[in-house]
């Protein structure tokens, strides 16, 4: 239902107000262009024209431009989706979303107050996590993980996605900042389901909150930006699926 009414939004975007997306029809023309849409033998004056959109077939243009019009009547939906205004009507500054953020090892996971943290995980973490184990996986270990399935059976997660009105905010189990936003851009059972096949929670793109998280470079170790091992990146045919331990996740947002 929801695609449904994005796409009738979007042909309406198009139809009305198509001059927004001029800048991702130049994009679409260059895309085509390198594709083989215009012939390599062309003139250098015939190559310049390839810069005209009468030269680009119509059913591309038009492809490339719903697109473009479908991505902004999503985003324009779906942002006010993606703070955790939505789950308890504070901190609306958190923006989930955007490019993967790599880090390096030596700058984010070098030995601080308590093992790759400066402090011990809070105090009464929540879905009922154990403290003592949140607090080993946390900030002394860089490999090992809550074992497969610990999210349903020890904690419950489930249940606060299900209950969950709107999207749920994850915050660092160490210092409280927000890391993940979900679900978004699929339902709490899609959510669910694909967390409960891989054994633990799993995150998109679209879920992570790149201030404050980062994947370390070459080796896909998921991190805070203060040093919490939270997981890896494992992606998948989907692409990037953050496959991350409840325990690193369980924290208090800062007040």
């Amino acid at each position: 239902m929801l695609s449904t009414l994005l796409q009738v939004l979007a042909l309406a975007l198009l139809s009305n107000h198509s001059s927004l997306l001029a800048p991702v029809e130049a994009l679409s023309i260059n895309r085509w262009r390198k594709a083989g849409g215009f012939s390599a033998s062309s003139s250098s004056t015939d190559v310049s024209k390839g810069n005209d959109a009468s030269q680009l077939p119509e059913s591309s243009r038009r492809s490339e431009l719903f697109r473009a019009a479908f991505g902004v009547v999503a985003s324009a939906i779906l942002s006010p989706f993606s703070a955790q205004a939505i789950a308890d009507g504070s901190n609306s500054d958190i923006r989930p979303g955007g490019e993967i953020q790599y880090g390096k090892d030596k700058e984010l996971m070098s030995q601080k107050g308590h093992g790759t943290t400066a402090t011990r995980v809070q105090q009464n973490l929540r879905f009922g996590v154990s403290d003592q184990l949140a607090d080993k996986i946390c900030s002394f270990n860089r490999h090992f993980a809550e074992h497969s399935g610990y999210f349903l059976e020890e904690s419950n997660f489930k249940e606060a996605v299900l209950n969950a009105k709107q999207p749920l905010v994850f915050y660092d189990s160490v210092t409280g900042k927000p890391l993940f936003v979900a679900p978004i851009g699929r339902t709490a059972d899609e959510f669910l389901r694909e967390s409960e096949v891989h054994g633990w929670p799993s995150f998109r793109d679209q879920e992570v909150v790149w201030d404050n998280v980062r994947v370390l470079s070459g080796i896909g170790e998921t991190v805070s930006v203060d040093g919490t091992h939270l997981g890896h990146n494992l992606p998948d045919r989907k692409g990037n699926r953050y496959c991350i331990n409840v325990v690193s996740i369980a924290g208090n947002p800062l007040v």
